[in-house]
């Protein structure tokens, strides 16, 4: 597990992460969007389809299946907005180990329920305003109580490498694939989806997607490092953040192409559009990239767009079938 200097994940490690995981993880279909009048051939790489509806379970798969087992021996614990945690909480299940996951105190009852289902101990705790004080909350360190092997949600190499699998996914089912959008949250599945993609082929482009009301990355690409902008929340749980790791726009800054935005509101609508049109339910995040898609801000050919989850409220998905935007 690295924490320090981040690097691009090698295509080794990201094939022996796919086939440390192989029995876990499911190996989503690519599907076609079914729109006729759209800037580009729209695909939909759907990780929404993985056992706890997330591509989460691939990278807490492989970080747990590769440490070393005395460190498993009180456990692992992990920071998550829900999907993370609940793949933490799959892999300990299927494992053996006790499981607990602290979640900021807007998360969704329907993830903590879910979380629980799987075994794990839930804490919830006061996300805090400063950017920092969120960093140090994701990082670990504001929970010195905690015992057992600590599972970062994205800052960490092993992490990537198991969603890079992702990125050998597409590159086999379609190999003349030109570009690849990717909601960006903390960034470990955009920059493990990137190496995979830099190690096999490197011509194609590769975005990180934020609402535009949470962009983070798409300033820094901007102005060429970290800035401040102005955040809002939205229904867009697991994408949009009101800061970026600077370790991870080191990363991102090195294998991306660029960062999108796109509005809330395009958002909802992809998320309508997702279900009507291929019977496909997306949460914000997910439908993120197919919404920039669509507006042609990934340029024509083959798009790629990862649908990276299905954890949405009922109440809000009813919300965005009545034409509305969740609060």
């Amino acid at each position: 597990m690295t924490m320090n200097k981040l690097e691009p994940i090698h295509i080794d490690e990201i094939r022996a992460a796919r086939e440390r995981i192989k029995d876990t993880i499911l190996r989503t279909p690519l599907v076609k969007l079914n729109v006729n009048d759209a800037p580009a051939e729209i695909f939909l790489k759907l990780e929404n389809l993985q056992p706890i509806g997330s591509f989460k379970i691939r990278g807490a798969s492989n970080a747990m299946k590769k440490a070393d087992p005395e460190t498993l021996k009180n456990g692992v614990w992990t920071v998550s907005g829900g999907n993370h945690g609940q793949g933490v909480a799959y892999n300990a299940q299927e494992m053996g180990l006790d499981c607990t996951v602290i979640v900021p105190d807007f998360v969704a009852q329907t993830k903590i329920d879910a979380m629980e289902r799987l075994g794990a101990t839930v804490k919830k705790v006061t996300l805090p305003a400063e950017g920092n004080q969120i960093m140090t909350l994701f990082d670990g360190k504001l929970n010195p109580e905690m015992s057992g092997l600590y599972i970062h949600p994205f800052k960490d190499s092993d992490v990537m490498a198991g969603q890079g699998t992702i990125g050998l996914e597409i590159v086999e089912d379609m190999p003349d694939v030109d570009s690849i959008v990717i909601p960006w949250g903390g960034g470990g599945l955009a920059c493990g989806i990137a190496s995979a993609i830099r190690g096999l082929k490197p011509d194609t482009k590769v975005y990180g997607c934020e609402p535009e009301t949470a962009s983070p990355l798409a300033s820094a690409f901007k102005a060429g490092k970290i800035v401040s902008f102005e955040y809002a929340s939205s229904f867009i749980e697991s994408a949009g953040t009101p800061t970026i790791w600077p370790q991870m726009w080191g990363l991102a800054s090195k294998l991306l192409d660029n960062g999108l935005t796109t509005s809330v509101e395009k958002t909802a609508s992809a998320v309508r559009l997702i279900a009507e049109r291929n019977r496909v339910i997306a949460e914000g995040a997910g439908a993120l990239s197919v919404a920039a898609a669509l507006e042609g801000k990934a340029g024509d050919g083959k798009v790629v767009c990862i649908v990276s989850g299905a954890s949405i409220d009922l109440e809000k998905l009813v919300k965005i079938f009545q034409g509305k935007v969740p609060e």
